[in-house]
């Protein structure tokens, strides 16, 4: 390994289970010599696996809403003290959408569940760069990357309020990210990623199929958990010093396909049987 982060320290949000996007940045951190802190809500860490990894690596693993201030800066405040100063490096993998899993349509959305996954999967960004800021948690010139989708900006049959929620998140990265690179040249970046089948992503109930259809749309198929990570890594490192407000996507080239040989190809097909059935 090239060691892009010996000497970081960082806070991974999010890492639930080993097919968690956060998970796979956590690993790839370790291996490219940083030192983490793993984090996620108490429900969470009880619902998945995550303790495992802690355990198996000697990382500690400490209880955080990421929609509660006074979480969060408990948070900043023992991950200084267990690393030994401030943190370098920040992963945002927090996404929640009650709607989502309750498959209710867009136009039927519970509003209560609405505003709490604007909380959790948006508002929970600004609440952490907001403590991070207050309290100097982010050592000069780090870098914190939070975890979007193309939904954000396009609309997916099925994504419902979270196409709203990372459109949000987007936003925050771009104003928080202005702010904090004047103020201590922290840098805040997107990085969007092809459909991965992760427990967050199970509430939607399409995506195994769009899984396949952006795998074939893509020129270079799906990006996995691990090229995702890979980018992440990259934007923790001195590497990126010069990229903040950036929406990266890692995304095999599908946000900028509309139209393959194969996909014409297919649509002909259908055409064809639906000119027999009509005859």
């Amino acid at each position: 390994m090239s060691q892009l982060l010996a000497g970081k320290k960082g806070v991974i949000f999010g890492a639930l289970d080993e097919r968690s996007l956060a998970w796979h940045v956590a690993l790839r951190c370790m291996e490219e010599g940083a030192q983490i802190v793993l984090t996620n809500t108490e429900v969470a860490i009880q619902l998945g696996t995550v303790r495992d990894l802690a355990s198996a690596h000697g990382l500690p693993l400490i209880v955080c809403d990421a929609t509660n201030l006074e979480d969060i800066r408990d948070l900043f405040a023992r991950a200084q003290e267990l690393l030994g100063g401030q943190v370098d490096f920040v992963l945002h993998a927090v996404a929640q959408s009650t709607n989502l899993r309750r498959h209710k349509s867009y136009e039927e959305a519970n509003y209560t569940y609405f505003q709490q996954t604007i909380d959790i999967s948006a508002l929970s960004l600004h609440k952490i760069l907001h403590t991070a800021m207050e309290m100097d948690a982010i050592a000069e010139g780090g870098s914190v990357v939070a975890l979007s989708y193309i939904a954000s900006e396009r609309y997916f049959y099925g994504y419902n309020d979270m196409g709203d929620a990372k459109a949000m998140l987007e936003s925050i990265a771009r104003q928080m990210g202005a702010l904090y690179g004047r103020k201590k040249r922290v840098r805040v970046n997107i990085v969007s990623p092809s459909p991965i089948p992760t427990k967050a992503g199970g509430g939607w109930k399409e995506i195994d199929f769009f899984y396949r259809y952006s795998n074939h749309l893509s020129p270079l198929g799906n990006a996995d958990a691990d090229d995702c990570a890979g980018v992440c890594v990259v934007l923790f490192s001195d590497l990126m010093k010069r990229v903040t407000m950036q929406t990266i996507y890692c995304d095999g080239g599908f946000g900028r396909t509309i139209l393959t040989p194969e996909l014409v190809d297919d649509y002909r097909r259908i055409e064809e049987v639906k000119d027999k059935n009509e005859d």
